[in-house]
């Protein structure tokens, strides 16, 4: 009887034989084992040595991503993984290639994103350095971005090859997510592999399954909430975990709690009847119980609109409770704070979302069945909450009313002529900008918020929605962003990628010619200091020439509409756009638009 033939075995387990001729063979062995799709990348001599065992090693792949800048290459990565849920790797020119990467690295940190950046570097040995090896040999490299990455590594050797992209893989996919990087030595990835190299099988190094609730928490969750007046729940980054929105929808539908979504993915529909978004100060003035879900700062949904100097008001009262289920206190906090002011939690609960929230579900109608009186005070609030609901939909749609024929294009006009389009089929809205967008047009599912950019890097938009259109690519979804115009100024060559790989994306530039975030802060200045509001523009407005976005997208071989002044063209021209989308491209739609 024949006997089985046995995997090959190395210091990392059982395995299948390497193919690889030279190290960076054995690198893209790794990488496909992981089930790496893409890589996003500027070309840079530090990493030539994986760029061809990329293209030429064994059949080739992953599939290169070529890009313009190496921000825009990171970014990309960015989006991509918040439709996807997997991690693409990215290529960067050692020293300068991170450094031109670390802001789009950054917004990455920020926004609990997966990725695996890959930086040539050296030679460490300074007697294989050419000339300009010198200026891009680091000591550590990896300490540019350490700050501000779950992991950074830099292997010596070949056979410290897979072990490095293993670990990286699963400490970037494992909760809280995050961005890796790893320095790939020019010496490590040209020279020759030893025999007997095994490429380890990579389902025994997978991130671990998220954490459940502790048990005494969720009792005392289920209390408060339970037996609270006027609970709310606000859910913050919690869309990321799809998983979570259905027993977050069914929690508050149990309890009769409005939700007030704290911003980021989409986290409940804007048309749910216990939907209070629109009015939270008011709301959560008469908090007693409020359970956030996933909230990066808590400061920030419960602090005024307009933030100034001084102590934080919150909006709740004193004697409010707070529970919180979230996984972000596990995380490293040194270099930037960007969770922002500390408040006071009654019960912290470290888990996953889609872990606790089924839990807190079966506790809650358990404690509501044991209690005669529950029925009847959720019900009751249940009609509270609605009527609020309702009275912003009439408020919004009066809004919506007054404004619609408004020149410039108000926003109210703007997405509704995007909501017009997109009625009937399915579509993504994977960037956004104005402040009342999300009460502009109705998001009932995922795919109309995928969040991000909460490290504000201005130039994040773009590249990130074409990484988002690459992961909805052949979905049959169409994708659309709306971009600020200074947005898409700073990274408006990105467009060439997209171009590049037939990436469908429907672009629209929300176009006040200002960065105009400035302009209100410069206004803020005068009225304090007693100096010319009118003066407020100077240095911050995009004009004297206004740039023509239309014609720079064409020139990138993208199609490019506008600018467009009169609201009554933008439904034609959206139409138009669209039909392009649908055959495969991506297409610029410019709206001049009023300031907010």
């Amino acid at each position: 009887m024949a006997q089985a033939k046995k995997a090959a075995a190395g210091p990392l387990g059982a395995g299948r034989p390497s193919k690889a001729v030279f190290g960076s063979d054995l690198m893209v062995e790794v990488l496909r084992e992981l089930g790496i799709k893409y890589m996003a990348l500027n070309p840079g001599a530090s990493y030539r040595g994986l760029h061809d065992s990329i293209v030429n090693f064994d059949g080739g792949g992953p599939e290169m991503l070529m890009c313009a800048h190496e921000e825009f290459a990171v970014a990309i990565a960015n989006g991509y993984a918040r439709v996807t849920g997997e991690p693409m790797a990215t290529g960067l020119h050692n020293v300068v290639g991170l450094a031109h990467a670390s802001m789009a690295i950054f917004n990455a940190w920020c926004d609990r994103t997966p990725m695996i950046n890959l930086g040539g570097g050296g030679p460490q040995d300074s007697n294989h350095r050419r000339s300009t090896d010198w200026v891009h040999t680091a000591l550590v490299q990896g300490s540019l971005v350490r700050e501000f990455t779950k992991l950074d590594d830099q292997p010596h050797s070949i056979e410290a090859v897979p072990e490095s992209f293993l670990r990286a893989y699963r400490t970037a996919t494992t909760k809280p997510k995050g961005p890796v990087y790893i320095t790939l030595d020019t010496d490590v990835q040209e020279d020759t592999v030893p025999d007997g190299l095994v490429v380890p099988d990579v389902s025994q190094f997978a991130a671990p399954a998220a954490p459940a609730a502790n048990p005494e928490s969720l009792r005392r969750a289920t209390e408060l909430l339970v037996g609270a007046e006027w609970p709310i729940i606000m859910p913050g980054e919690t869309g990321l975990n799809r998983e979570a929105l259905a027993p977050l929808q069914e929690l508050a539908e149990l309890l009769g709690a409005g939700v007030i979504d704290a911003g980021g993915p989409f986290n409940f529909p804007t048309t749910h009847p216990l939907d209070v978004t629109g009015h939270r100060a008011a709301v959560l003035a008469d908090t007693d119980v409020l359970l956030a879900l996933d909230v990066p700062s808590l400061g920030v949904p419960l602090g005024p609109d307009v933030r100034e100097r001084g102590a934080l008001q919150p909006a709740i009262g004193p004697d409010a409770k707070t529970i919180h289920i979230t996984l972000l206190d596990l995380e490293k906090q040194s270099w930037v704070t960007d969770n922002m002011w500390l408040m006071p939690v009654a019960v912290p609960i470290a888990a996953d979302t889609a872990e606790a929230l089924p839990e807190l579900v079966a506790l809650c109608k358990a404690a509501i069945e044991a209690d005669p009186t529950a029925s009847a005070r959720i019900e009751a609030r249940r009609g509270k909450v609605q009527a609020i609901h309702d009275a912003h939909r009439a408020e919004r749609d009066a809004w919506i009313a007054n404004t619609w024929d408004a020149t410039p294009v108000s926003q109210a006009r703007l997405y509704g002529e995007i909501a017009k389009v997109v009625d009937g089929r399915d579509w993504a809205l994977v960037s956004s900008h104005g402040r009342r967008a999300r009460e502009a047009i109705d998001t009932t599912e995922y795919g109309h918020g995928i969040g991000g950019g909460r490290g504000g890097g201005v130039g994040y938009g773009l590249p990130s929605s074409i990484g988002a259109a690459l992961g909805w690519k052949g979905s049959g979804r169409l994708v659309v962003s709306v971009l600020g115009d200074g947005d898409f100024f700073m990274t408006s060559n990105a467009l060439w990628t997209a171009a590049k790989y037939d990436i469908p994306l429907l672009i629209v530039l929300y176009n006040n010619r200002s960065y105009y975030n400035d302009e209100e802060h410069q206004e803020r200045m005068a009225h304090r200091r007693d100096r010319p509001v009118e003066n407020k523009g100077i240095g911050i407005q995009i004009t004297e020439p206004a740039p023509d976005f239309a014609s720079l997208a064409r020139s990138l071989s993208v199609a490019g509409f506008g600018p467009i002044t009169d609201p009554n063209k933008i439904n034609e021209t959206l139409v138009e756009a669209i039909k392009i989308v649908d055959s495969g491209k991506p297409v610029v739609v410019d709206i001049i638009m009023q300031p907010r």
